[in-house]
């Protein structure tokens, strides 16, 4: 289902104009009201008068995470305070958050583009959505909530966490849609199975995943375990928040679509800055077309990712690929460049342990060392007569040590490094309570 379809489908000359018409008011617009972008370019060399639009857009240079640090809280907006309709903030890391504001009209944009994400994503009017995502300074619980009131939608704001009650209103209240981050979602399909619940009792058809990497293997846990169908929508609080992009339902695994009139991507050499060729990975960059309290100009995500055209008969806006890390989340052991999603999906392949893993990478004298840890899987322990595993455990079982040994060389092959593999049981490891799940550990910086 198309929520806008003169714009999904708007031939891409014409989106190109009208992306130009608007990346050229919003320089002027931003120089005008931003001392911050003014101070930027007049450094730069820039002036909105001679600034001929997407053909210059590599002059703009970059807006990064630090700028929202040395502007806080109010330093980016491009309004008097009084015509801030709301504010959300994100995580900050070094104990300030990062803040954003949005017009009365940027929330209508907000909420029309998480409509178009979730009719994607195959959701239509009159079904009911258990949003899972947490409300408050994240983007996330509000952010869905009034995209899917736009569309048409149900919403039972239950908000993260509180699994019992999720699982309940699951079956007393029987929505067709649940929004939740992956790792949550895993969560819940774990309890389901656990408690027994009969699939007749559950009514999910979809689940709508995003704020944190997931690959293909969580997906096909996802969609069994909730007997749903599971797709991406990515989003950040700088930008916008959820709904920047979103796979369409019949096309997972295949990329998600960029909203591109309202938000222009770029993909970047993570070390120059330089455009990459269309289908390489690089460094995700946004610039915002029609956001009016805090627009932002080619922000650097952070996230590693490509962009892909495929000219499908259902939209012609470009297609993001999974989120294949952060930057600053990608591990360099030992020369090789690595990813925890690499990992997960070697996971997939080993049907006796569970999804739950964590990287942790540590140094020992001047040697980068690298310890997985995964959880046996609940039905070998179970097999096996253990409530708990310990190393001592896994030498005393021959089936463990060969488990242990086919991940390490599993890892070995697909990846190139050599990883300690350390058995749990399961349980042992973090679960999602809702938010984002952590499962990188880097040492490193205290050895």
């Amino acid at each position: 289902m198309l929520f806008n379809p003169a714009i999904e489908r708007l031939p891409l000359p014409q989106l190109r104009a009208l992306q130009n018409a608007l990346l050229k008011e919003q320089v002027a617009y931003v120089y005008d009201r931003v001392p911050f972008y003014k101070q930027k370019f007049d450094a730069l060399g820039v002036h909105p008068t001679t600034f001929r639009g997407l053909e210059d857009l590599g002059k703009l240079g970059f807006t990064k995470k630090t700028d929202f640090r040395d502007n806080y809280p109010f330093g980016l907006f491009a309004v008097p305070e009084n015509e801030v309709a709301r504010l959300h903030c994100s995580s900050g890391t070094t104990g300030k958050a990062t803040v954003v504001g949005y017009t009365a009209g940027d929330l209508d944009i907000f909420a029309e583009v998480v409509a178009r994400s979730l009719a994607a994503a195959g959701c239509r009017p009159g079904m009911k959505l258990q949003n899972a995502y947490g409300y408050g300074l994240f983007t996330g619980g509000l952010g869905i909530h009034y995209g899917a009131e736009m569309l048409g939608l149900t919403v039972i704001p239950v908000s993260g966490g509180s699994t019992d009650r999720q699982l309940q209103l699951l079956q007393d209240f029987r929505p067709e849609i649940i929004c939740a981050t992956p790792s949550y979602a895993q969560v819940l399909a774990e309890e389901i199975k656990r408690r027994g619940i009969s699939p007749e009792d559950i009514n999910l058809q979809y689940a709508v995943l995003g704020a944190e990497p997931w690959t293909d293997t969580i997906r096909q846990q996802v969609e069994m375990g909730l007997r749903v169908k599971a797709t991406n929508i990515y989003g950040l609080s700088e930008i916008m928040g959820p709904g920047v992009s979103q796979e369409d339902v019949n096309e997972r695994g295949t990329g998600s679509y960029v909203w591109e009139d309202h938000f222009y991507p770029e993909i970047v050499d993570k070390h120059t800055g330089e455009p990459v060729a269309e289908g390489e990975l690089g460094v995700l960059v946004f610039t915002t077309l029609t956001k009016k309290a805090m627009p932002i100009l080619r922000y650097w995500t952070n996230d590693i990712t490509n962009l892909t055209y495929d000219y499908s008969e259902s939209r012609t806006h470009v297609k993001m690929g999974p989120i294949r890390g952060r930057a600053d989340d990608m591990l360099i052991i030992r020369g090789v460049n690595f990813f925890h999603t690499q990992v997960e999906d070697i996971l997939s392949s080993l049907p006796q342990v569970s999804p739950y893993y964590q990287v942790v990478a540590s140094r020992r004298g001047s040697m980068d060392e690298v310890e997985v840890s995964v959880e046996i899987a609940e039905e070998l322990m179970r097999d096996l007569g253990l409530e708990t595993v310990t190393a001592d455990t896994v030498q005393q079982h021959d089936c463990l040590q060969a488990l242990q040994g086919s991940f390490a060389k599993k890892i070995k092959d697909n990846i190139g490094l050599s990883m300690k593999v350390t058995l749990l049981g399961f349980g042992t490891l973090p679960r999602s309570e809702g938010g984002k799940l952590n499962r990188v550990r880097d040492l490193r910086s205290l050895a």
